[in-house]
């Protein structure tokens, strides 16, 4: 009975081992916080490892361009409005004397036309004017999610870029593991399957999910990636800590 016993333990052994891995923490939700106007930095609000939520405004770009814009499209507009006016009392006199035969049909058409190219030119100034309001809402740059400023590249009295990053934002809530897997275990390996994950830093161990494996485009390595999920808890964990991986292979 024991030989028996003994003999099942050997070929269970024989037939199944762990697969051991390194990988790193990442958010699985970075953002690149840039403006869409240019302009100087007016004032910045937080710093690299701030904590912000939804909503916080992160840095403010002086408004004085876009100031001077919109007071030219209000004097514009009430160029405008006062010539509109002015044409319309013509417009009036004209139609009375046309009834009279004492102006030509085309001069009273020629005031017409002008009364409607000063209308369109108005609903023109108007739509820019709200264009102009609608900039300063982007004056504000605001975090688009909770998270971890983990990169900052701007400071005050500097000249915001479109498009120029200007704050790295990371995700607490939304983090993996990657790891990275050699071509000759990836047999061993596949979507959904559960693994260990050992954070040794901060004694922190639980179960993990296979999400994806994504082929390495680092150069001719022959390996591919893992992406694992997992619960982090009440757990202080950051992207680039290191991490063990385990997981039973046959």
């Amino acid at each position: 009975m024991i030989k028996i016993f003994l003999t099942t333990i050997f070929c269970i052994n024989l037939f199944a081992s762990q697969l051991e891995l390194s990988g790193t923490v990442v958010s699985d939700n970075e953002k690149i916080i840039s403006s869409r106007n240019m302009g100087f930095i007016k004032e910045v609000y937080v710093s690299e490892g701030s904590t912000v939520k939804k909503g916080d405004i992160l840095y403010e770009i002086d408004s004085s361009s876009i100031d001077s814009n919109k007071k030219e499209l209000e004097l514009n507009l009430q160029i405008l409005q006062n010539q509109l006016q002015n044409l319309e009392l013509n417009h009036s006199r004209y139609k009375r004397l046309q009834e009279q035969d004492l102006v030509s049909k085309y001069d009273l058409e020629q005031i017409e036309l002008n009364v409607m190219n000063t209308k369109n030119m108005i609903a023109i100034t108007k739509t820019k004017q709200k264009e102009i309001n609608a900039q300063y809402d982007y004056l504000k740059i605001k975090a688009p999610n909770d998270g971890l400023i983990i990169k900052k590249s701007i400071k005050a009295g500097e000249m915001a870029m479109p498009s120029f990053p200007a704050f790295v934002l990371t995700d607490l809530s939304s983090l993996l593991i990657k790891a990275d897997i050699s071509e000759t275990n990836l047999n061993d390996v596949k979507i959904n399957q559960e693994v260990n994950i050992e954070i040794p830093s901060q004694n922190f161990k639980t179960k993990g999910k296979i999400e994806a494996i994504i082929p390495n485009m680092a150069g001719m390595t022959h390996s591919f990636v893992l992406k694992i999920s997992f619960d982090k808890g009440n757990y202080n964990i950051y992207p680039g800590m290191y991490s063990k991986i385990s997981m039973d292979i046959k």
